[in-house]
């Protein structure tokens, strides 16, 4: 099977997330796309995150309403902080009759190169590269792009943060279009990020 591992604290999950993931299973050649929560991102010194349990259980509310999506915990079992290397390689070792591509958008490629192991993963993994607002590649970088990695250039653009999403529970904006609803739910039933 053919996965692609989009990976990230979902802090919370939120309409950008949910569209990239579902763009990239229909449009990419995967028969799955894992969103794998993960405890921290050790180039990001960002507020707290909300509980681990918390947050997976967001994104399974998300999965849930597309069969081809899937909600994974793998690397919250994994030792903090977490290096998309050791995970994509233990991924690689527990299911090894799959084939794994990583997903991430421009901004990380963009610093792509402060990745532990970043040399490791583009000569072993498939990439797959979607456009942010504000970090875009240029053109002429696009040319130039490993032959394992795909720079998507028609995937739609959401400018949605989860640091806007906190900061607009904090202020009690009404987030209904920035949201699924079964995560503004949860996050209101559980009282996360006010």
């Amino acid at each position: 099977m053919k996965i692609g591992v989009f990976s990230g604290s979902f802090n919370p999950i939120h309409t950008g997330h949910a569209m990239i993931a579902n763009y990239v299973v229909q449009t990419c050649g995967l028969d799955q796309v894992w969103l794998m929560v993960s405890r921290r991102n050790p180039l990001k010194s960002d507020s707290n995150p909300a509980d681990d349990l918390d947050r997976l259980e967001m994104v399974k509310s998300v999965t849930a309403r597309n069969p081809r999506l899937k909600a994974s915990a793998f690397e919250l079992s994994l030792p903090a902080p977490s290096f998309t290397y050791r995970t994509l390689g233990m991924l690689r070792e527990r299911y090894p009759e799959d084939e794994f591509t990583l997903i991430i958008g421009s901004d990380n490629w963009l610093d792509f190169n402060l990745w532990r192991d970043h040399d490791r993963i583009v000569a072993e993994f498939r990439i797959i590269v979607y456009q942010r607002p504000g970090f875009y590649i240029p053109a002429e970088e696009v040319g130039v792009l490993p032959t394992n990695v795909t720079l998507l250039q028609n995937a739609p653009l959401a400018e949605i943060s989860s640091t806007f999403i906190r900061e607009g529970v904090k202020k009690g904006m009404n987030l209904s279009f920035f949201l699924p609803d079964e995560v503004l739910d949860y996050i209101k039933r559980r009282n996360l990020y006010e």
